[in-house]
């Protein structure tokens, strides 16, 4: 199939499902159109378990597997949905939380990488190695899965922030993590070096660079935009920002979902305030907002149709369900470390540990990076268990996560 047919296909199957679950179904529009497409999905293996001579769920596979889901998600779509995701969360909230979304962006992926990897490798046999790789993939909070659901909770802004600032940063870091420790599990004349020393310098290259890079096309980006007056334009000029940088980012090997991060924040804030008219400001925010809820629903509808992609074996099926208490208990610890270190020197919100344990959503990067992973014994069983614990966290914690934040976290804001 060609890129367009792949694109139109796409839009049509979002556009039908959407319109199934807003009839029917009634669920946030995002998880709506995840389940719709699991429905379906599992309609065609039933069918062809019943007629197989119909071949159904063969052409489907067929048509799904020419999808190349990682390289749309992470060299397409990440870019422009982290730029989106990022106009919207102002750096001065930002800044009354960045102690505590610092630590969980990054001591909190490394002790969530740490127990889900050898927890997984205690639990399958795994080389630690590469149970590590597992870990690191399950472990970011998926910033598209996140607010999205956040758009529906109506939780404490202070709360929203450090949820939506933590995810946005942690699944940078955690690409970034990913990234080293496939070099360490998977060595190939593609990496450049070995060890704990060229693992450093990688990191620092990514996430620095990354960083650096997004800051500085942000500022070029803002000077730029404050000599114009002419809001078509400067929506253009945001969107070159995000495509533009996002694949500058790849070719120098830098982190891509860190340089979008820093220039959606740069440009929502700064930019937005000294850069853009108050008609331009409802112009880029009305064209990320619907930029942002269309790829949501496409990308929502690409993770329920990879199921074809997963193995359906028992042993790799009970692997995913202990994965996702392995998942929980990783992200408890990566959210009640760091908020136990900073206990001491300030307040909390009642309830900040299990909402936003419970609201660390995965979504469709950790299935994109599973995908990703070298052939080897091992990926199977590494993409069944992502997937179940993917689909668990959308599904069942996106539908909960509002009424339990209603429900244990009751008490005037604090910060």
């Amino acid at each position: 199939m060609t890129f367009l047919q792949i694109t139109s296909f796409l839009i049509v199957l979002a556009g039908i499902f959407g319109a199934i679950n807003y009839l029917y179904l009634k669920l946030p529009s995002a998880i709506g159109i995840l389940v719709v497409a699991l429905m379906a999905s599992f309609a065609m293996l039933g069918i062809d378990l019943v007629a197989p001579e119909l071949l159904i769920a063969e052409t489907a596979n067929r048509m799904i597997t020419s999808i190349d889901f990682s390289e749309a998600l992470l060299e397409g779509m990440l870019g422009l949905l982290l730029f989106a995701g990022a106009l919207h969360v102002k750096l001065s909230d930002l800044k009354a939380q960045w102690r505590l979304v610092f630590l969980m962006a990054t001591l909190g992926v490394a002790l969530s990488t740490a127990v889900v990897g050898f927890g997984f490798s205690w639990l399958t046999g795994m080389p630690l190695m590469i149970a590590l790789v597992f870990g690191s993939l399950i472990s970011p909070t998926d910033p598209v899965a996140v607010l999205g659901v956040l758009r529906q909770a109506n939780l404490r802004k202070s709360l929203e922030t450090k949820i939506a600032g933590e995810s946005l940063f942690n699944d940078g870091v955690g690409y970034v993590v990913f990234l080293v420790l496939v070099g360490l599990a998977f060595p190939s004349d593609d990496h450049h070096g070995s060890g704990a020393m060229a693992a450093v310098q990688l990191f620092v290259q990514e996430a620095l660079g990354g960083a650096v890079l997004g800051i500085v096309l942000g500022w070029l980006t803002f000077r730029v935009m404050r000599l114009i007056d002419d809001y078509s334009l400067e929506v253009l000029l945001t969107l070159g920002l995000a495509f533009g940088g996002y694949e500058l980012a790849v070719y120098l090997h830098f982190s891509a979902p860190i340089m979008a991060v820093c220039a959606g924040l740069l440009i929502g804030d700064i930019g937005a305030k000294h850069g853009m008219t108050q008609q331009t400001r409802e112009y880029v925010d009305a064209f990320w907002k619907l930029i942002d809820e269309i790829l949501n629903a496409v990308l929502f509808l690409m993770i329920g149709l990879e199921v074809f992609a997963i193995a359906f074996n028992a042993d790799f099926l009970l692997a995913g369900v202990a994965s996702i208490f392995l998942a929980l208990l990783a992200r408890l610890t990566a959210v009640a470390v760091p908020v136990m270190i900073l206990k001491p020197f300030r307040d909390f919100s009642k309830g900040v540990i299990p909402i936003m344990t419970w609201g660390g959503l995965k979504g469709g990067i950790s299935v994109a990076l599973a995908l990703s992973l070298p052939e080897s014994e091992w990926k199977p069983l590494i993409l069944t268990a992502t997937y179940v614990v993917v689909i668990f966290s959308i599904i069942v914690q996106g539908l909960t996560v509002a009424k339990l934040a209603n429900k244990v976290g009751r008490e005037p804001d604090l910060v």
